[in-house]
C-alpha cells in the first residue's frame, strides 16, 4: 500500500492504476480517493491514473491543522514526487478543482493539461451557493440533509434508477463525504474550501485548460465556470446540459471521452 510524506510530514495514501501518461485525479471536499471509483475506468486504458486521500481523509494522516487548498496542492506534489512523476495531466472536481488551480499556478512545469470540473475561484470573486441551499444542507434532520445533498449532486432521474448506487468499497455512496473523518478534519476541509481564493493566480496558469460544469449545478453554481474560463488563458469551456454537481459521475459516458480527448490533444 503506497504512501508518500508531505512537506510537514503527514502520511499521504495514494493509488495508481492504468497505463499511459500519468493523470492525477483530485477529489472533492471531505472526500477520499473513492470519489473517483466510477470514473477511473474511463481513463485507465489511456492514462496511468493517480488518486490520493487528501489529508484528513481515508488512510492519510489526520493532523489537527494544515488544511488549505494550497497545502492540498503541495500534498499532491509530494505524491507525484514519490512516484517520480515530473509532469502529468491534472483533473480536479469541486474542491479538487480548487486544489488543481494552485498546482497549475504554483508549479506550471509539472502540469501538462488541466481540467477543472464543477469548481470555483473562491470568494470574493466566485459565485457562492444560495442561502436556501445552505439551509437545506444545515438542517438538523440528518436524513433530510443527506437527501438534500443527494439532490444537489444528482438529477432526479438518476436517483430514481440508483437505489443502490455504484460503489466498490462497501459504502452507500462514494461522493457524499468520507464517513470516517474526525470532526477536526471535516472542519478543516470546510474552512479550506471557504478560504480558497485563487483569483490573482489564475492568469499565471500556462497549461491548456478545460473547464467543465453542469448547467443545473446549484451546489457550486454554474456561473463560476465562465469566470474561470475568462480568467485563465488558453481555456475551453464545456457545459453539461441538465447535469448537477456530480456531472463527472452521472454523465461520465459524455464527459469521460470529452476529458480524455482534450488531454490526448495536449
Amino acid at each position: 500500500m503506497p504512501f508518500a510524506r508531505s512537506a510537514d510530514d503527514v502520511q499521504l495514501h495514494y493509488q495508481v492504476s492504468g497505463s499511459g501518461e500519468p493523470l492525477l485525479l483530485l477529489s472533492g471536499q471531505a472526500n477520499n480517493l473513492h470519489w473517483w471509483d466510477r470514473v477511473r475506468p474511463d481513463f485507465e486504458r489511456e492514462f496511468t491514473t493517480v488518486v490520493l486521500d487528501h489529508r484528513g481523509t481515508g488512510l492519510s494522516g489526520k493532523p489537527e491543522g494544515g488544511y488549505a487548498t494550497r497545502t492540498f496542492a503541495e500534498d499532491a506534489l509530494s505524491v507525484l514526487d514519490d512516484l517520480g512523476v515530473d509532469r502529468c495531466h491534472v483533473y480536479g472536481t469541486s474542491m479538487g478543482g480548487r486544489v488543481a488551480q494552485w498546482l497549475a499556478a504554483d508549479h506550471p512545469e509539472r502540469v501538462r493539461g488541466l481540467v477543472l470540473g464543477c469548481t470555483s475561484p473562491g470568494p470574493p470573486h466566485g459565485v457562492e451557493r444560495s442561502a436556501e441551499v445552505r439551509r437545506s444542507l444545515a438542517q438538523p434532520d440528518r436524513l433530510k440533509a443527506r437527501r438534500a445533498l443527494l439532490e444537489l449532486m444528482y438529477t432526479p432521474a438518476w436517483l430514481e434508477r440508483h437505489d443502490e448506487p455504484f460503489t466498490t468499497h462497501g459504502g452507500p455512496f462514494t461522493t457524499l463525504g468520507d464517513p470516517d473523518m474526525p470532526p477536526h478534519a471535516r472542519k478543516g476541509h470546510l474552512l479550506a474550501s471557504g478560504n480558497h481564493n485563487s483569483w490573482d493566480a489564475l492568469p499565471s496558469i500556462t497549461a491548456p485548460t478545460l473547464v467543465v460544469h453542469g448547467t443545473d449545478d446549484e451546489f457550486n453554481p454554474t456561473a463560476n465556470a465562465p469566470l474561470l474560463a475568462k480568467r485563465i488563458p488558453d481555456t475551453r469551456l464545456h457545459l453539461v446540459e441538465g447535469a448537477r454537481h456530480a456531472y463527472f459521475e452521472e454523465f461520465h459516458h459524455e464527459t469521460g471521452p470529452l476529458v480524455a480527448d482534450f488531454l490526448d490533444a495536449h
